[in-house]
């Protein structure tokens, strides 16, 4: 199960809880983008109650990060628990998008 609750704010901020995989990583794609094509702005993730991603949701996160910067925006993760960490930078996603924390 995930929770996505838009902060709002410049850059527009989305707290992020649960899990976020495979069965709802869609889901979570058109909430975020929905917001981001009503309010387009640079975007922060607040990832503190975040527990789980998966393959797919890395996939969903550089998706996003792709149209924000197409647009002249970017994205930033901050509060990534150290094992949800770890998997960015494996994945080396950390040298191509703002891990804060």
């Amino acid at each position: 199960m995930q929770e996505v609750t838009v902060i709002g704010g410049d850059p527009l901020t989305f707290s992020l809880a649960g899990e976020i995989d495979s069965e709802n990583s869609d889901e979570f794609y058109a909430e975020v983008m929905d917001v981001y094509r009503r309010l387009p702005r640079n975007v922060v993730f607040e990832c503190a109650r975040l527990t789980f991603i998966d393959s797919t949701t890395l996939g969903v996160f550089v998706k996003i990060m792709k149209e924000l910067k197409a647009d002249g925006h970017a994205l930033k993760l901050t509060a990534l628990r150290p094992q949800l960490k770890k998997l960015f930078v494996i994945c080396a996603l950390d040298t191509i998008m703002e891990i804060e924390g």
